[in-house]
């Protein structure tokens, strides 16, 4: 049978329907200079809130040392991705799922993840991908501090969030990472947790903000993405291992959340149209970073 100019346009169409769906997920990754500043809280809770405005959510624990994700989540994985690159289990198979389209995929406590890291691993692994596609967002809580394999993560993401908090040695170590991060890329976020009011949070940013544009290259953008204030409700949630989101959706922790959930959709939403981004883009240039 001739193929028309008709059916030529319709395979075409098609085809790029199926490419835009399969670069549709945005990976965000969300770290922080220094350990304890609630980046996994925040992470687990930012999840939660974009679950809730109607996005599928997966959350990813590529904490290497400290995974734990599923502890903030109350869910036991039996088996974590480490297990899916020695072929002893499928991606399918590791998956949790905290709420329906809201799922984790636990990571490995420990570096031997990157012991797998070949190409016969990497080209399993890939071809498991296609059920995560649809989802929206792929939420990434990586290592604090600027290590060789959390830029690794940094920089295969999409998006970069950095947390700190109103501390002189949070706040150092945050312009630290955020100037490692400018050197591959153009712009980055900022969320300060824990502050007493948004005077503060405005405050500490600008001084960020200051020194960055003293000493980092001229194109490049911090953006302040929001604050969360310091309240005790988030600290028991935390020691309780619930979402404070979920548990205590009018406490001014959990609105800041969603406001930042809201301006995260919406910058996504702006960069979907002319980004290359996706899963398979992202977990190839992790797994060729280690």
């Amino acid at each position: 049978m001739k193929t028309t100019q008709a059916d030529k346009l319709k395979t075409l169409i098609q085809e790029e329907q199926k490419e835009k769906k399969r670069l549709k997920t945005r990976v965000i990754a969300i770290t922080s200079g220094k350990g304890g500043v609630g980046k996994t809280t925040i992470t687990a809770n930012l999840g939660y809130a974009l679950h809730a405005l109607g996005f599928k959510v997966a959350l990813f624990d590529a904490d290497i040392g400290l995974a734990n994700l599923d502890v903030m989540l109350r869910v036991n994985p039996k088996k974590n991705i480490l297990h899916v690159l020695k072929n002893e289990a499928t991606l399918e198979e590791i998956v949790v799922e905290i709420e329906k389209d809201f799922i984790l995929i636990p990571g490995e406590s420990g570096e031997e993840i990157i012991d797998f890291a070949d190409e016969v691993s990497l080209n399993n692994f890939i071809s498991q991908l296609d059920f995560l596609e649809n989802y929206d967002f792929f939420l990434i809580d990586t290592s604090a501090g600027i290590d060789k394999r959390v830029q690794v993560f940094l920089d295969a993401a999409d998006d970069v969030i950095v947390v700190t908090v109103p501390e002189p040695a949070a706040i150092t170590d945050a312009y630290a990472m955020v100037k490692v991060i400018s050197e591959k890329r153009d712009i980055a976020y900022m969320i300060l947790n824990e502050v007493h009011s948004e005077k503060e949070a405005n405050n500490i940013f600008s001084k960020i903000l200051t020194v960055a544009k003293q000493n980092i290259k001229s194109n490049f953008r911090l953006l302040m993405l929001g604050f969360i204030k310091n309240e005790k409700a988030v600290y028991l949630s935390s020691t309780k291992r619930v979402l404070f989101t979920k548990e205590y959706p009018t406490l001014s922790a959990s609105e800041q959340i969603f406001a930042i959930a809201k301006k995260l959709a919406k910058i996504s939403e702006r960069k979907v149209l002319d980004e290359k981004n996706g899963l398979t883009r992202f977990f190839k240039k992790i797994f060729s970073g280690f």
